[in-house]
This record gives structure tokens, C-alpha cells and sequence, in this order.
């Protein structure tokens, strides 16, 4: 199902893009498993794009005994996780995973979660995005649960130190494990429709006019990804303490951000609107 994940989802990018193609890179890890870590990089639409797919096992490292309700000896753990930085500052980034673990001692889970990063705010896209998640949730009413999840994603995709939200959100869950085969379908449905409404939203802005203001202020906001990901993120921080593939858990780094001091600030309104958003209350997209 996994695999099956990630060849949806890198068609769906590729169909976005209209000129891009992802490339493979397949990898194996030691103590047991491997993965293939499929990434395309400039010349189009998109300036940096991975969709990873891995499935590893192996002794339980230390790191893992906080996430689990007994001690467990040994894992295994398989799962899709993406991350899409568009050339096209009006273009939002895209990040999203779906996630299996089980362990020797019978504890199993699934997790997962999609949000957006827009740089500057278009109101349509962000309902769109967020009906069509809801939309897939409200297929699988005894497991999923939308407005749940999108508390917890505002919540999770949260910069206290900034004091900011990392975008419009979308949903974060984990640790679900009520029903394997509705969960399971749950999470399959996700997986392959992960990107749907996100694609339409990618071809839609790829293409829109910008200057070196719009280029400079999109960088400048990037900064605030990389702060996320590398202070917060409990995924990143996970796979670099377990001994992770460090190649494939920092492909979600943009490829190009700046750090201004004191800054980014807002040089027009449709730059301050954004501001305004992510330093808000988050908002309910689905109520007019």
C-alpha cells in the first residue's frame, strides 16, 4: 500500500508540473529494511520536491520506549512521507505523511497528517484544501475524525517561539489503533488522495506573475519551515536520535531560505493579510 502511496503521489506532483519527472534513489539499512526516496529538483514549477517511501525494522532503539506502551525488543515501521517547495512564490509548500509501526510486544499504530505553508494567502485554496480533507474523512466516520485532527494539527504545526502558525494546517493524528482494517482503510484512502486538492492549487499558481519582492519575501518565510522542522518537528528529531537516514529525513529542508534579522516584514497588504493569518486564532476553513 505504500508503494502504492508514493507512485500516486509523485503522479499526481508530476501532472502538476506538467515537465518534471521524479528520479529514484533506492537505499537499504543496515539493521534491517530500506527505502526509496524519490526527489525532483529545478528546471519547472517545482524547485524541490521528495516523496520518500521506507520500510525498516530492527531492535528497538532507546529513543522509541517514550512512544510505547510496553517495552518492546524490536519494530517495524513503514510509511510515505513528502515534501513539495514550489519555484512560484504564490505557489503554497505541501507536506504530508501516512505511517504504519508495530513492535514485538504488540503495540501497533497508524499516524499521519497533511498540511500546507502558503507565503501568500489565496482564501479559495485554503477551503478547497481543507474540504477535500474533510471530505475524505467523512468517508470513514468511525475512525476519522476532522475536527480533531485539525485541532491537533494547529496545535502541532505551531512556532511558540515565533509565536506564529506554520501555515493554514490540515490535519496531524496518530497512535490510532481502534480498528486495524478500518483504520487501515482510513489511512489507504488518505494516502492515495493525499495530493488531490494540492494539485489542482500547484497548477493553478504555478504560472502566476512575481518579482524579486514576492522571491525574497517566499524565502524569507521558508526560514520559518526550517525553524519548525529543526526545533520542533518530533519526526526529524526521532529519525536523526534513532540513526535515521539523515539525506532522507532532511529532504524537507527548502533548497534555497534566507535569516534576516529582525525580519521577515510585510511590504504590502497581501504580505501583512498572511501575517495576520498565521498569528491569528486558526480559522474554520469549512464555515463560510
Amino acid at each position: 500500500m505504500m508503494s502504492e502511496v508514493q507512485e500516486r503521489c509523485c503522479a499526481v506532483l508530476e501532472a502538476a508540473s506538467g515537465s518534471q519527472h521524479f528520479v529514484d534513489d533506492l537505499w537499504e539499512r543496515p539493521e534491517g529494511g530500506g527505502g526509496n526516496s524519490r526527489t525532483v529538483a529545478g528546471g519547472g514549477p517545482i524547485e524541490k520536491a521528495a516523496v520518500n517511501m521506507s520500510a525498516v525494522w530492527g531492535p528497538a532503539p532507546p529513543e522509541l520506549a517514550e512512544h510505547l506502551t510496553n517495552p518492546a525488543a524490536s519494530f517495524y515501521a513503514t510509511g510515505v512521507s513528502l515534501i513539495v517547495h514550489p519555484s512560484n512564490p504564490f505557489a503554497p509548500t505541501a507536506h504530508a505523511n501516512v505511517r504504519y509501526f508495530e513492535t514485538d510486544n504488540g503495540d501497533w499504530w497508524f499516524g499521519g497528517g497533511v498540511d500546507m505553508t502558503p507565503y501568500y494567502l489565496f482564501d479559495e485554496d485554503a477551503v478547497s484544501f481543507h474540504r477535500h480533507i474533510a471530505d475524505i474523512c467523512a468517508r470513514h466516520p468511525d475512525v476519522a475524525d476532522y475536527p480533531a485532527w485539525k485541532r491537533w494539527c494547529d496545535e502541532y504545526f505551531f512556532l511558540p517561539h515565533r509565536g506564529e502558525a506554520r501555515g493554514i494546517g490540515g490535519i496531524f493524528f496518530d497512535h490510532q489503533n481502534s480498528d486495524f482494517d478500518q483504520v487501515f482503510a482510513f489511512v489507504q484512502d488518505l494516502g492515495m488522495h493525499l495530493l488531490d486538492a494540492y494539485g489542482d492549487i500547484l497548477a493553478q499558481r504555478k504560472d502566476t506573475d512575481f518579482d524579486s519582492t514576492n522571491l525574497a519575501w517566499q524565502r524569507a518565510r521558508r526560514g520559518r519551515y526550517v525553524e519548525f522542522n529543526l526545533l520542533w518537528d518530533r519526526g526529524t528529531r526521532f529519525g536523526i536520535q534513532s540513526h535515521g537516514r539523515t539525506e532522507s529525513i532532511l529532504a524537507s529542508m527548502p533548497p534555497t531560505v534566507t535569516f534576516e534579522y529582525g525580519g521577515p516584514t510585510p511590504s504590502n497588504e497581501a504580505e501583512q493579510a498572511l501575517m495576520d493569518l498565521v498569528t491569528g486564532q486558526p480559522r474554520d476553513w469549512l464555515t463560510p
